[in-house]
C-alpha cells in the first residue's frame, strides 16, 4: 500500500502554487517523488515553498508564471520543458475570488476574475497540450468549486468563471482521450486557506472568530476542508490509480451539494 500513488519523477506544474490549496498540492505531490514546479505571480513566495520542499528531501523549483500573459505561459512551459524533458502533469490551481451580484460586479471585476481563472486555465492547458500529445501521456487537473454546480449568493463573476472551467474540463477531456491525455476537476467548498483569513479580517474586523464559525457551518460537516484534504484528492486523480478517470469533476464539500436541505 506504501507504493500507492506515488508519482516518481513525473514533472508537475502547479499554478498558482506559491500559497493555499496550490501550495498543499506542491508539497504533497513532491513528498511523492514528482519534480514539483512551483509556478507562481509571485516568485519570492514560490521560491520559498520550493525551499521548504526542498528542505525536506524533495524535488521542487521555482518558476514566475503570470497565467494571464500568453507569451508568458508558453516562454515558461518552454523553459520547464527544456529543464526536465518532459511534461507529466499540469494544475491549474491560480485563482481568485470575487463577492457581488450581478448588479454590482463592474466590467473591471468581471474581466480581472476571467482572465485569471478562465483565461488563465486556458492558456496553461494549450501551452503544454503540444508536449502532452507528442509523449502521448498526460494528466491535467483543474480547480473548479462548488459555485460551478449551485447558485451561490453574492459569488456572479467568480461562479461564471469556475462554470467555464468546468465545461472546459470536460471538451479537453473529450478532444484527447485518444492522446492518452485525462483531465478532471476538483469542486471545493469552503478551504481555510490565508485568503479566508484575509478575507475575514478585511470584512468583519473585529468579528472574525465568529464569521469563521458560521462560514464553517455552511458546510454539513460543520468545517471548512483544509488545504491538505484537497491536494490529496489530488494526488489520486494525477495519480496512475486513476488511469481509468477522465471527464469527471469531483466535490470535496463536506456534504454540501447533496446533504444542504
Amino acid at each position: 500500500m506504501a507504493e500507492l500513488f506515488r508519482l516518481d519523477q513525473k514533472v508537475a506544474i502547479i499554478t498558482g502554487a506559491a500559497s493555499g490549496i496550490g501550495q498543499a498540492i506542491a508539497q504533497v505531490f513532491a513528498r511523492q517523488g514528482a519534480k514539483v514546479c512551483v509556478a507562481d505571480i509571485n516568485l519570492q513566495k514560490a521560491q520559498q515553498v520550493v525551499q521548504d520542499i526542498i528542505s525536506e528531501g524533495h524535488q521542487a523549483y521555482a518558476y514566475p508564471m503570470d497565467v494571464t500573459d500568453a507569451n508568458v505561459v508558453q516562454a515558461q512551459v518552454k523553459h520547464i520543458y527544456a529543464d526536465h524533458g518532459a511534461i507529466h502533469i499540469l494544475v491549474n490551481s491560480a485563482g481568485i475570488a470575487h463577492i457581488g451580484k450581478l448588479e454590482n460586479t463592474s466590467v473591471e471585476d468581471f474581466d480581472r476574475v476571467y482572465a485569471v481563472n478562465v483565461k488563465g486555465s486556458f492558456l496553461c492547458m494549450q501551452a503544454v497540450l503540444p508536449i502532452m500529445k507528442q509523449q502521448q501521456y498526460g494528466v491535467i487537473l483543474n480547480l473548479a468549486s462548488i459555485a460551478a454546480h449551485v447558485g451561490l449568493p453574492d459569488r456572479f463573476a467568480y461562479s461564471m468563471s469556475k462554470g467555464a472551467v468546468y465545461a472546459m474540463t470536460l471538451s479537453v477531456a473529450k478532444d484527447y482521450l485518444h492522446h492518452h491525455i485525462r483531465c478532471n476537476s476538483i469542486s471545493p467548498a469552503r478551504v481555510h486557506t490565508p485568503f479566508v483569513d484575509g478575507f475575514l479580517q478585511k470584512n468583519y474586523p473585529g468579528r472574525e472568530a465568529e464569521m469563521f464559525q458560521k462560514l464553517s457551518a455552511t458546510q454539513p460537516i460543520g468545517r471548512m476542508a483544509k488545504p491538505e484534504e484537497v491536494a490529496h484528492l489530488a494526488l489520486y486523480l494525477c495519480s496512475d490509480e486513476a488511469s481509468f478517470i477522465t471527464g469527471c469533476d469531483y466535490p470535496i464539500d463536506g456534504g454540501f451539494l447533496k446533504l444542504n436541505n
